[in-house]
């Protein structure tokens, strides 16, 4: 790997750290009164999806870092989904 991939790897890495800091520091649990499953699940199910179809665009035309990150971004919808119960 190059020092430039290196490089650029690491910047998006703190950049998206610096973004994601504030999200976990005030997350906390809680549940809706009502949760329509349906709609959860098509939800879950579309972005799951287009995540998966981003990375092989991303793939396909050599950005392999950003097809690496959608790709975990697909599997963590999919993966979600399935502790929820609404993916089989």
């Amino acid at each position: 790997m190059s020092h430039y991939m290196t490089d650029d790897i690491k910047l998006r890495v703190e950049r998206y750290l610096e973004k994601a800091k504030p999200l976990f520091e005030d997350l906390s649990v809680g549940l809706p009164e009502k949760i329509d499953l349906d709609k959860v699940s098509s939800e879950f199910y579309s972005m799951a999806v287009s995540y998966y179809k981003d990375a092989v665009h991303f793939y396909e035309t050599g950005n392999y870092v950003n097809a690496l990150a959608a790709l975990e971004y697909a599997e963590g919808w999919m993966d979600a989904g399935k502790r929820l119960g609404v993916f089989k």
